[in-house]
């Protein structure tokens, strides 16, 4: 995997964004020569129109991350691939719609765009029907020797064998670990003459160390003489950060977040810039959807008896409570004296006007004015009721480090995991929270930006 900006993108995945790119490129050139010759225009060098070129294929590509166009469904499934690929041209030719209308001087002519577009998606259907094999398979995967043969080790089995696994395990070598063994063909320890020359026969380029008990059997020399050789060596809690995308909280330990890289205080610039983009986005966002959160208090109004917003106290940034405006989408009693109750899958109290506006994420939108006044943030970790906290920093270890960066009204977790409605369904998201607090970056929120379109087009775990 390659990190780009703290964030860790999989090999496979920026080799096709590369591809893409150079042929949306090509195919924005193309369409410009079908149409100059059509018309029997004289071409000149390409490089006079890089402008263009750049309108066309940037803003694509971008709503193709948008889509989830490179995610572990498509990169093994042409179907599913395709699919992505027809919403992402259809949002691209509206966003380059609305550049030809703002800045016509840098876009080509409709006539161009139309060839274009269509060459661009020959192009990326048969790009991906051509590498099904390549992209995606073992071919681009790191191979990975696991030094244990415990639970641990286990759990990097179970993780090479899910769908869109970015590496596969060339061998266990279990190092004297008290615990039973949990994997097959593990080879003891006392049957390798010498670790590193097996580790260089099995083709690894890594080696992970996920052994039980450290205590008196961590193998320095061992790691030494693989180091050397040109292997990179692992400590089972940053694979897991890597290749997961989240803090594992079943091995994590507090020394390894204190001395790991991460949660870094230079973001000066970067808070400044963030706060100007929430300011500029939550004005531009309530004043374009003002109508359509009109339309859905009128909706809400008439059909259950209440008011069309309500109120939520929150917990925000240092612990600190505020208050949250929201589109109501239950009845008005609903929490009978105020308790607050997890909601539930299909649950009875949401209404149907409430459960279309939860679907689409229309009760959110008014959580804009929280943006606005600094409250929170676009990007961020959700905001969660005081109750639920009280209950959550009992139950699960490093829950109010969550709470070191401001919440958001879409985030890591939000989109990469359903709505939470469980201590469970906490202790998953916290691990994407704590995975965004420790690698913050306005490339991390240019991304969650780019995927909740993908969330509100197909939503999962709206309740």
């Amino acid at each position: 995997m390659v990190r780009l900006f703290k964030h860790y993108v999989p090999n496979a995945v920026l080799l096709l964004g590369l591809l893409d790119f150079v042929l949306l490129l090509l195919a924005a050139e193309a369409g410009w020569q079908v149409r100059a010759w059509q018309i029997g225009m004289a071409p000149d060098h390409p490089a006079t129109r890089i402008p263009q070129l750049l309108s066309f294929a940037v803003p694509l590509q971008l709503a193709m991350v948008a889509v989830g166009a490179y995610g572990p469904g498509a990169l093994h499934s042409v179907r599913f691939a395709v699919s992505r690929l027809l919403v992402a041209v259809s949002l691209g030719i509206l966003f380059l719609s609305v550049i030809f209308f703002l800045v016509p001087a840098i876009t080509f002519w409709r006539s161009n765009l139309f060839y274009a577009m269509l060459l661009a998606l020959g192009g990326l259907v048969a790009l991906r029907i051509a590498a099904r094999g390549t992209i995606g398979g073992e071919a681009l995967r790191r191979r990975v020797v696991v030094l244990g043969a415990g639970p641990r080790a286990a759990r990097i089995e179970r993780l090479a064998a899910r769908n869109g696994a970015n590496f596969v395990v060339a061998g266990f070598v279990a190092m004297g670990d008290t615990h039973a063994p949990a994997v097959d063909g593990a080879v003891p320890r006392g049957a390798i003459d010498n670790l590193a020359d097996h580790v260089t026969t099995l083709r690894a380029t890594e080696v992970v160390l996920a052994i039980e008990e450290r205590r008196n059997a961590l193998p320095l020399q061992d790691l030494l003489r693989v180091k050397t050789t040109g292997v990179s060596v692992s400590e089972i809690f940053s694979f897991l950060e890597r290749e997961t995308g989240r803090i594992d909280l079943q091995s994590v330990n507090p020394s390894w977040l204190i001395f790991s890289d991460g949660f870094s205080s230079g973001r000066f610039l970067s808070t400044i810039a963030k706060r100007a983009f929430d300011i500029v986005a939550s004005l531009i966002v309530l004043a374009l959807t003002f109508p359509v959160i009109a339309i859905a208090a009128i909706a809400v109004v008439l059909e259950s008896s209440g008011p069309a917003f309500y109120r939520q106290r929150r917990v925000g940034l240092y612990n600190e409570p505020f208050d949250i405006v929201k589109l109501r989408s239950m009845r008005q009693d609903a929490e009978v004296g105020g308790k607050a109750v997890w909601a539930e899958k299909r649950d009875p109290r949401v209404t149907r006007v409430g459960r279309f506006i939860r679907t689409v994420r229309i009760d959110e939108l008014p959580q804009c004015w929280s943006v606005l006044k600094g409250d929170m943030s676009f990007v961020g970790p959700r905001p969660e009721r005081p109750q639920f906290v009280a209950e959550l920093e009992r139950e699960l270890p490093y829950y109010a480090e969550r709470h070191m960066v401001k919440p958001g009204i879409t985030g890591w977790a939000q989109i990469n995991y359903p709505y939470g409605a469980s201590v469970e369904d906490a202790r998953n998201k916290l691990e994407y929270d704590l995975y965004y607090a420790k690698n913050y970056s306005p490339f991390l929120d240019l991304l969650i930006l780019l995927q909740t379109l993908r969330v509100v087009l197909w939503p999962e775990g709206a309740r």
